[in-house]
């Protein structure tokens, strides 16, 4: 590989050739302050840089600064990144754009954590000459069931847009107008709601301000809770365990089950259950419809929709809805494990209960901004009272957890609570990509075949690339397996299948990155890959280290349907845990 050496503030490095001026520094351990640069590499996706300008740099030789993200490295170069002159720029870079931005940091969702504050604090700012002169920008402000957009907050990074369009393909944000007009929006700058948006949230967790945010539930989850006609039950998914100690300042990858289990009773909620268990019997009803496709396949039906596709995910259930309606009979029928879990507890558990559903109230804690817009679907209630009441991310039960003054860290470990809290190695792994399929692997194989896994761990259905295959031997059957994680991924294999060019017999597709475990909703992580990888090893971990690794072999899914269910695919579980899909792209507002 061909090489440049450079000087960057009187320190030697040497790179490969065509290595940016901000990555060279960040070698050499020198941080280079910037506001638009996210580090897209490993998903496959270009950065599109130079947008804030904060990082340049002077280059010996060279008139004006230049942007460091943007620059190359060459031969003999020498670079100083924090000159009086570099340092003046960036300042008055920060003061344009703070000069037209609100002052509601108090208030603000993102205060804590917002990249503009903290830059505005290492340039020490502390007064925008002239703002008494200007006027500022106002916009309205955009409430969809997931997401809030502030554009007020905007600083034209474009993170968003970047995420939107060239990593997910969804295409609901983009730059529209210019000067201090400029913002990133929908087209005709109309609502997220009238737009293709999933709701996917990895705008809102590139974010650097309180442009954009999640809608808040944790006031009325409080409420709740405080309601003594309520009984309020909690479930957590998968992917939150191995990310929610990030908040308490612990290292990515921290297992935290047993903490954030007796966090759950300190703040209040009547039970706390596991939405493992309901991934347990996803499993149950999505590999039976799988074997129930293969088998009509098998014998000649002409008409059997392959490959089945599954269906976990509300930001991808969202995005096929809006790009391939030719193909809503392809994906399977089963609701997402949030969703059975919400039909499970107000029908089964609120008969052991004694309990009206209107008397119970479902609250889940999901990695995943969507899922606010999925448990207010219509055909997720029964006469208006929805199956899932309210849905909160990691960062919102990290903020309930500090408003409690719980110490996080002091928690003893706790278990969730039975019968809905039981769950097994196979529910774990729904929170990495591959694992929903892996998981359905183990169970389905096991009832096609009669007989015990030769091995447990397939790890060919494993791995960080976005678009992965296997073939899975059912004692002489093989079986095809596409993967993909992150919309844009999705998209090319979904556009292979309609063509013909894929053969398979069942695809798992995660919207975002890594999976559940690099949501929308969890710690912010911004794209840093090290991250997502260690929280998909902690839900390995867990998942090692369970008794029981295989969803058919849980005994409390095995009591549910025997004392109400009846058997996986009956008319009740039908009834109750399969749902349809519809052509959103009506829905989308055209000018």
């Amino acid at each position: 590989m061909e090489t440049v050496k450079l000087t960057i503030d009187n320190k030697q490095v040497e790179v490969p050739k065509g290595t940016t001026i901000y990555k060279a520094a960040r070698k050499l351990g020198i941080d280079i302050p910037a506001l638009c640069y996210m580090e897209l590499h490993d998903l496959g996706v270009e950065n599109k840089p130079a947008g804030c300008r904060i990082c340049v740099v002077e280059v010996e030789g060279r008139r004006n600064l230049a942007p460091s993200c943007a620059t190359e490295c060459a031969e003999g170069m020498v670079v100083k990144t924090h000159t009086s002159r570099v340092i003046n720029a960036r300042r008055t870079v920060m003061e344009l754009i703070l000069s037209d931005h609100p002052k509601d940091c108090l208030t603000c969702a993102k205060s804590g954590r917002c990249d503009l504050q903290d830059m505005a604090i290492k340039l020490g700012i502390r007064e925008i000459p002239g703002q008494e002169y200007a006027e500022m920008s106002t916009y309205k402000k955009d409430f969809s069931p997931s997401i809030i957009r502030d554009v007020d907050k905007c600083i034209m990074c474009r993170r968003c847009e970047t995420m939107c369009n060239d990593v997910q393909t969804v295409g609901a944000l983009s730059a529209v107008n210019r000067g201090f007009m400029a913002v990133v929006a929908p087209a005709f700058e109309q609502d997220l709601e009238k737009s293709p948006c999933t709701y996917c949230g990895q705008c809102v967790a590139v974010c650097p301000t309180g442009a954009l945010t999640e809608v808040d539930h944790t006031a009325k989850v409080i409420r709740a809770i405080a309601d003594p006609n309520k009984t309020v039950l909690v479930q957590t998914a998968p992917a939150v365990r191995a990310a929610l100690g990030e908040e308490f300042g612990m290292k990515p990858g921290t297992l935290v089950t047993g903490k954030m289990v007796a966090a759950l009773r300190q703040i209040g909620f009547d039970y706390i259950f596991d939405t493992d268990f309901a991934a347990d019997l996803t499993i149950m009803e999505e590999g039976t419809e799988l074997l129930d496709r293969l088998t009509r396949f098998l014998n000649g039906d002409k008409d059997v929709k392959l490959p089945i596709l599954t269906s976990c995910c509300p930001g991808w259930v969202n995005f096929f809805e809006h790009n391939f309606t030719d193909m809503l009979d392809v994906p399977s029928s089963a609701k997402s494990p949030q969703q059975m879990f919400g039909a499970i507890a107000k029908s089964y558990f609120a008969e052991k209960l004694g309990k009206k559903r209107e008397e119970l109230v479902v609250v889940s804690v999901m990695p995943c901004l969507a899922k606010k817009y999925e448990c207010q679907r219509d055909e997720f209630k029964v006469d208006d009272n929805p199956d899932v009441d309210f849905s909160i991310s990691t960062r919102e039960l990290a903020h309930l957890i500090k408003e409690f003054n719980i110490n996080f860290e002091e928690l003893p470990e706790e278990d969730f609570d039975r019968p809905l809290g039981e769950s097994t190695g196979a529910g774990v792994i729904f929170g990495a990509t591959g694992g929903v399929i892996e998981a359905a692997v183990r169970t389905a194989y096991e009832v096609y075949t009669g007989k015990p896994l030769p091995k447990i761990d397939f790890t060919e259905l494993r791995g960080m690339d976005g678009i992965r295959s296997a073939t899975i031997d059912f004692n002489g059957l093989p079986i095809n397996i596409g993967i993909a994680h992150g919309l844009g991924n999705a998209r090319k294999l979904l556009e292979d299948v309609r063509s013909g060019k894929a053969n398979y017999h069942a695809i798992e597709v995660m919207a975002c990155p890594g999976g559940c475990i690099g949501g929308g909703g969890q710690p912010l992580h911004h794209g840093n890959s090290a991250i997502i990888k260690a929280r998909m090893e902690a839900i390995y971990r867990e998942d090692a280290g369970k008794p029981i690794r295989k969803s058919h072999e849980n005994p409390y899914i095995k009591q549910l349907y025997e004392e109400f269910l009846g058997k996986p695919m009956s008319e009740k579980a039908h009834h109750l845990l399969h749902t349809h899909y519809f052509d959103k792209k009506k829905d989308i507002y055209i000018k």
